[in-house]
């Protein structure tokens, strides 16, 4: 909140209705505020004047001033400074009589100056008496209250007897307590007030405050230290503006926003505040995920009205049984719990459901329940991680059929928090741009000339180290990123093969897609923009995708369509893993496909397993009856390429051959034809 913004508009009125020019200044000399008035007899506008000094004629003043400053810090006083000089806008030097006093506004002391120009022909006013008018004026806008330095209530005005209902002499004595809420939060609320009050500084806020008759309401408050009065006895005003009716509002739409109002529990986004409050005050409790097995099942049993009576007497179940702990509802048939209660407790909810059934058109319901139990800090230490773990669990328990509440091992809880981490590194690699792209060569075994190379991405953090592939890309994929990667190798992918084109070695290059990317039905104009941006001709790039995108892209004619759309520019497009997937050919036919690489696991046995050696034959015959080029993956020896070769087999990749390298050391091999 801005310095200026203590003060509310009807009090800025007050002070622009003062005779004298009036001017608040912070304690780094600069105006925060100041009355038409002074803008009159100076001559700037607010924008020419708020946020810089007082434009005193002489710099000596600038020192002195200073200097009286931090004196009226220690001794509150209003004290008359005499004629000083001031310039105005148009450079004119004008003398006025100034008074300087200090306010604490916003825990800062400020310099409060009133100025009577000297060239007047109305009478003085003195500095108090606008003081004391605005004061008055206070009185009449705010409810007001004036304490001791006891905390004892020494008078209230109208306003303020008004809404509190007491009665002036009753209310005089009274603690400043009194006027609070009668709870440890009322208190502690009162509390820190006081204490504010008392190290000199001002409190401003929300706080709700309680009738004579105790019903509450809720104020806007601003609670001032004032200097001392003519006994040398400090006092404090309490200048309060109502608002009741803005946070009875305010807890209306609270209510629709936090409560599911099917069952009166809290929702997430409730749940989320709760649970890193919690956190955050150090407390130790379990986090419970339930999910209701089977929900959408038994919807389909009963009608919308008895689904409703399903689960309210369901949440009634969990009320009785979780007495004194928090329960939110998440979704449809998913809920959780926090509670300090122990494990054992908590899986004995299964038999409380068991002997309490819940009866639907007066028959027993075959309800049971999957939950997930994460404790707060030993396995987790965030909400996010607390709600993944839980949910987890959820879904290892029902894939194994459900009706059990158990726990993530000590190893889970360390692989999700790694799993984590990486998510939050890898948001910071992908902006910072820190991946890296390596190629591995493919060799034509008819020329033994590399004609291909597939761009892979590696990811070696600063903090988490190497993370391998087969642990980055499932998180990416999960979390969306896999799109935000996709962009990346492609964008480099073209970058590289232009190079390698213009220095006269024109190979094409493959990446790896995943069906998510192709989901976005943008996904050929963004591609066609990158080539055209790179100027990458079209046939220097190969898409690689999987069994189980082509399975996937078989359903989707939108997915199909692109791919050919991509095909018809002349990018090509290859099936990786071939033969770990699933046994549907069906998606050779409708895909644009020119190519398939044989899986690894199909190839390290060959030379010693005569099964699997006729299995990758038949592999390669099948490509070749489809005018499919063959690849073999992971090809390891001299013994496999010789198989491959006379296979009749048309390009092998893998370690025999090289190891994935930065492009440099590619252009090594292209250049001394270490393959051959």
């Amino acid at each position: 909140m801005k310095e200026s913004e203590i003060l509310l508009p009807s009090s800025q009125e007050l002070i622009n209705q003062l005779p004298q020019p009036f001017l608040l200044v912070n304690k780094d000399g600069e105006i925060i505020l100041w009355n038409h008035t002074a803008e009159k007899y100076l001559g700037y506008d607010t924008d020419d004047i708020l946020g810089y000094p007082v434009p005193f004629a002489e710099q000596s003043q600038l020192a002195t001033n200073e200097l009286i400053f931090e004196q009226l810090i220690e001794e509150p006083e209003v004290r008359d400074m005499g004629y000083l000089a001031y310039i105005t806008k148009d450079q004119t030097r004008i003398l006025c009589k100034t008074f300087f006093t200090v306010w604490t506004i916003q825990d800062q002391p400020c310099l409060v100056i009133s100025l009577t120009p000297s060239d007047r022909n109305t009478s003085d006013t003195n500095f108090e008496e606008q003081l004391s008018y605005l004061r008055s004026g206070l009185e009449d806008s705010f409810m007001m209250l004036s304490v001791d330095e006891n905390g004892l209530i020494e008078a209230a005005n109208s306003n303020f007897l008004k809404y509190s209902k007491w009665t002036p002499k009753r209310i005089i004595g009274k603690t400043l307590w009194q006027m609070f809420p009668q709870t440890d939060e009322g208190s502690k609320q009162a509390d820190k007030i006081w204490s504010t009050l008392k190290n000199n500084r001002t409190w401003h806020g929300e706080v709700e405050q309680i009738t004579k008759d105790g019903q509450p309401y809720w104020v806007e408050l601003s609670a001032i230290p004032i200097a001392k009065n003519k006994e040398n006895r400090p006092s404090y005003l309490f200048l309060e503006n109502d608002i009741t009716d803005k946070k009875m509002l305010q807890n209306r739409l609270e209510q629709i926003a936090y409560i599911d109002q099917e069952t009166g529990l809290m929702n997430r986004y409730r749940l989320e505040q709760i649970v890193n409050e919690m956190i955050e005050e150090g407390h130790h409790f379990t986090f419970v995920f339930l999910s209701i097995d089977k929900f959408y099942s038994l919807k389909e049993i009963y009608d919308e009205q008895t689904e409703a009576v399903l689960v309210t007497e369901f949440t009634n179940r969990m009320k009785m049984y979780f007495q004194d702990s928090t329960m939110a509802r998440i979704s449809v048939n998913e809920f959780v719990v926090l509670t300090p209660l122990g494990e054992w407790f908590i899986q004995g909810f299964l038999s409380y459901l068991t002997q309490h059934p819940i009866y639907l058109d007066h028959t027993s319901t075959p309800l049971t329940v999957s939950g997930g139990i994460t404790k707060f800090p030993e396995d987790q230490s965030t909400f996010s991680n607390l709600f993944k773990a839980s949910n987890s669990v959820i879904q290892k328990v029902q894939a194994e059929g459900g009706n059990l509440i158990m726990s993530l091992s000590k190893a889970d809880h360390e692989s999700l928090s790694t799993r984590s981490i990486i998510e939050k590194r890898l948001l910071i690699a992908l902006n910072q741009k820190d991946l890296r792209v390596l190629y591995q060569p493919q060799q034509d075994l008819t020329t033994d000339e590399i004609t291909t190379v597939e761009a892979l991405v590696r990811w070696e953090d600063s903090e988490i180290g190497i993370v391998p592939p087969d642990i980055l890309i499932p998180i990416a994929e999960e979390t969306g990123l896999i799109n935000q990667i996709g962009s990346f190798m492609l964008e480099k992918a073209c970058e590289q093969a232009v190079e390698w084109a213009n220095a006269g070695t024109p190979i094409r290059i493959s990446i790896n897609t995943s069906i998510r990317e192709f989901r976005d039905k943008n996904m050929v104009d963004t591609i066609l923009k990158v080539l055209e941006r790179t100027q990458c001709p079209p046939h220097l790039l190969q898409i690689e995708i999987t069994e189980k995108f082509a399975l996937e892209a078989e359903a989707e004619e939108s997915i199909v369509s692109q791919m050919r759309k991509l095909q018809a520019k002349g990018i090509k497009f290859s099936l990786d893993d071939f033969g770990t997937g699933y046994a549907s050919f069906r998606y050779m036919q409708l895909l644009p496909l020119e190519e398939f690489k044989i899986d690894r696991s199909f190839i390290a046995p060959i030379v010693y397993q005569e099964k699997t050696r006729a299995l990758v034959q038949g592999m390669i015959q099948f490509g070749r009856s489809l005018h499919m080029r063959v690849v073999a993956e992971g090809v390891e020896s001299e013994e496999q390429v010789s198989i491959l070769r006379e296979a009749g087999c048309d390009a092998i990749q893998g370690y025999q051959l090289s190891r994935p390298k930065v492009p440099q050391d590619i252009e090594t091999l292209f250049t001394h034809n270490e393959l051959l």
